[in-house]
C-alpha cells in the first residue's frame, strides 16, 4: 500500500467538481407543555438547542405560538369542552330569547282579543239593559181608545135565496162607527191596525167592516170612522123579531154587539225594541127602526180589555 502524499490529495480534490453549499433545513415542531412553560417563564434559547430556530425568526415564532396553543387545547380536552359549552350556551340563550319574544307577541295578541271581547260583551250588556229600560218605560204609554157612537144609515129585510138557492130571509145593513184614538207616548209613534169590526146578533154575523191602518205620532190623537155593513145576509129564521115585525120595521128593536181588536205597535231604536198593545173592545147597541140616521152614543156601552 502506498501512502498518499499531499500532492496526490490535492490533485484528487481538484479533479472533483465544486460542490454547492448546503442550504439549512428548518423543522417546525410543536413544543410540549413542558417547553411552553419554559418559554412562558423566559427560559434562554441556549437551554434547549432544538428551539433555537423559534427565537431566530419571528415568523416561526408566531407559528410556534399558534401551534402551541392549538396543541395545548388538544392536549387539554377540558378547555375544548368548555369552549364548546360556551358556544352551545350562547346558542341556547339566543333560542330562549327568540322563544320569549314570540311568546310575548302571542300574549299581547291574546290580550288584545280578550279586551275586544270584553268590550263587545260590555256593549251588549249595556245595550240590553238600555233596551229593557226603554221597553219597560214604553209599557206605561198604552194608547187610549174610546168608541164615540154608531149611526145606522139604513137596513133592508126581504125574502130571497142564499148562494145554494135555498129560500130564506135576507138582511142588509149599512152603518158607520166613530172612535177616538190617542197616543200618549212622549218618545215614540205607533202603527195601528185592527181586526174586522163586526156586528153580531148573538152568534150570527150580520155586518162587518175593515178599518184603514194608520200611524199615530207621539202625544197626538185622531178620530177614526169605519163603515160596517152587510149585504144580502141569509138569516135562516135567526132573528125572530124581524119575522114578527115584517110589516112594521120602524118599530123593531134588535139587540146587537159590536166587537173588534185594536193592535198598536211601537218601534223604538228602529226595530230593535218593539212594544205591542192589544185592546179588545165589545160594545152593546140596539138597532131601532125609528133611529135610522141618528148617532147612538156608545161611550158608556163598551167594555175595553
Amino acid at each position: 500500500m502506498h501512502a498518499k502524499t499531499d500532492s496526490e490529495g490535492t490533485s484528487i480534490d481538484a479533479s472533483w467538481p465544486p460542490r454547492s453549499p448546503r442550504r439549512p433545513v428548518y423543522y417546525v415542531q410543536s413544543p410540549s407543555n413542558h417547553d411552553v412553560e419554559k418559554m412562558s417563564y423566559g427560559s434562554s434559547p441556549t437551554a434547549s438547542p432544538t428551539h433555537h430556530y423559534y427565537h431566530c425568526s419571528p415568523i416561526h415564532h408566531s407559528r410556534e405560538s399558534s401551534t402551541s396553543r392549538f396543541s395545548a387545547s388538544l392536549k387539554n380536552p377540558r378547555s375544548l369542552s368548555a369552549w364548546k359549552h360556551v358556544q352551545l350556551g350562547r346558542g341556547d340563550d339566543d333560542d330562549d330569547d327568540d322563544d320569549d319574544e314570540m311568546e310575548g307577541r302571542d300574549g299581547s295578541k291574546a290580550n288584545k282579543i280578550r279586551l275586544y271581547l270584553c268590550l263587545v260583551f260590555l256593549f251588549l250588556v249595556l245595550f240590553t239593559v238600555f233596551s229593557l229600560i226603554l221597553w219597560g218605560a214604553s209599557r206605561s204609554y198604552k194608547p187610549k181608545i174610546l168608541v164615540k157612537h154608531i149611526v145606522f144609515e139604513n137596513f133592508h129585510y126581504q125574502a130571497g135565496n142564499d148562494q145554494s138557492g135555498l129560500p130564506t130571509d135576507m138582511f142588509s145593513l149599512n152603518s158607520t162607527v166613530k172612535i177616538s184614538y190617542r197616543n200618549p207616548a212622549t218618545f215614540f209613534a205607533v202603527h195601528v191596525t185592527s181586526t174586522p169590526w163586526e156586528l153580531h146578533y148573538f152568534q150570527l154575523k150580520i155586518a162587518s167592516g175593515q178599518m184603514k191602518k194608520f200611524t199615530q205620532s207621539r202625544k197626538s190623537q185622531r178620530k177614526v170612522v169605519t163603515i160596517v155593513k152587510g149585504s144580502q145576509v141569509p138569516l135562516y129564521g135567526g132573528i125572530p123579531v124581524l119575522v114578527a115585525s115584517r110589516e112594521h120595521l120602524n118599530t123593531i128593536a134588535v139587540p146587537l154587539s159590536l166587537t173588534f181588536v185594536m193592535r198598536s205597535r211601537a218601534y223604538i231604536l228602529g226595530r230593535l225594541v218593539k212594544t205591542k198593545f192589544y185592546g179588545r173592545i165589545q160594545c152593546s147597541v140596539t138597532l131601532r127602526g125609528n133611529k135610522l140616521g141618528k148617532a147612538l152614543n156608545l161611550t158608556d156601552s163598551c167594555i175595553y180589555q
